[in-house]
C-alpha cells in the first residue's frame, strides 16, 4: 500500500457540513450591500471557489461583471458574518471518520493540509467550531486563486517548503467530495481521492476517474500508515 508525506483535504462536504452557514453568509452580504435576496445555491455548484461564487452570483443577479472593489466588498461582507453563522448553525457537524483519521495521520507523522475553494479566513472559521484547525499545517485557498488547480499547486508548494524539499507527487494525496477536487488533483499530478460525503455519490465520483473513491472517511484510507510513521510521534 502507498505511503504518504502530505495529504490535502477539501473542507465543505469532505471534513464538515456547516448546515448552510456559508450560504446564509453570502445572502447576508448581498442583502447588506445591494438590498437583494439571493440564494447562492442557484448560482453556484459544489467545489467552486469563494471568489468564483461571488463573481458568478453577482454577474447573474446584477447582470454585469463586478468591479474588483465590488467583489472585495462582497467577500469581506461574507467573511464578516460567517463565524457567527457557523457558531449558531444547528446542523453543523463533523463528517464521519474525520477526527479519527486526522488523529491517525498526525500520529503517523504525515503532514496534513487543506486545499479548499474557501477564502483562508473563512476556511479556518468553518473548522474552528470543531477545533480542527490545529491538524492543518499548510493550505491552498480561494484567496490564492479562483482556479482549483492553481490553489492546490500552492498548497503542495507550501508543503514542500514546510518539509524542506521537493515532494514525490505519488506521495501527495488530495481528498475531496466533488469532481472539481478530483480534477484539481489530476491537474497538479497528485493522487486523487474522492469521498462521497457531500453532494456526489460513489458512482458520480468514479465517473471523474480518481485514483481512489471512498464512501466516507470512516473507511480505511488508502495509505500505509505504518510505513509513514516516524519515531517519537
Amino acid at each position: 500500500m502507498t505511503q504518504a508525506k502530505l495529504i490535502l483535504f477539501d473542507i465543505d462536504g469532505t471534513l464538515i457540513d456547516t448546515g448552510g452557514a456559508g450560504a446564509r453568509s453570502w445572502a447576508w452580504a448581498f442583502e447588506r450591500l445591494y438590498g437583494m435576496s439571493v440564494d447562492i445555491a442557484e448560482h453556484s455548484t459544489a467545489g467552486m471557489t469563494d471568489p468564483a461564487i461571488g463573481r458568478a452570483t453577482f454577474k447573474q443577479v446584477m447582470e454585469r461583471e463586478p468591479t474588483d472593489a465590488e467583489l472585495t466588498q462582497l467577500m469581506a461582507g461574507y467573511q464578516a458574518v460567517l463565524p457567527d453563522f457557523v457558531a449558531s448553525s444547528e446542523d453543523y457537524r463533523v463528517l464521519d471518520g474525520v477526527r479519527s483519521l486526522l488523529e491517525d495521520l498526525t500520529r503517523a507523522g504525515v503532514a496534513v493540509g487543506l486545499t479548499t475553494g474557501g477564502l483562508e479566513a473563512a476556511a479556518h472559521a468553518k473548522l474552528g467550531r470543531a477545533q480542527l484547525n490545529h491538524f492543518f499545517l499548510v493550505g491552498g485557498y480561494g484567496s490564492d486563486s479562483e482556479d482549483r488547480v492553481a490553489l492546490t499547486r500552492a498548497a503542495v508548494e507550501r508543503g514542500e517548503r514546510l518539509l524542506g524539499g521537493d515532494l514525490d507527487l505519488r506521495e501527495v494525496f488530495v481528498v475531496g467530495d466533488t469532481p472539481l477536487d478530483i480534477a484539481a488533483a489530476k491537474g497538479v499530478g497528485t493522487v486523487s481521492v474522492g469521498v462521497a460525503s457531500g453532494r456526489y455519490d460513489v458512482d458520480e465520483l468514479k465517473a471523474a476517474n480518481p485514483d481512489h473513491v471512498l464512501a466516507s472517511l470512516a473507511e480505511p484510507f488508502p495509505i500505509d500508515l505504518r510505513g509513514s510513521r516516524r519515531s517519537g510521534i
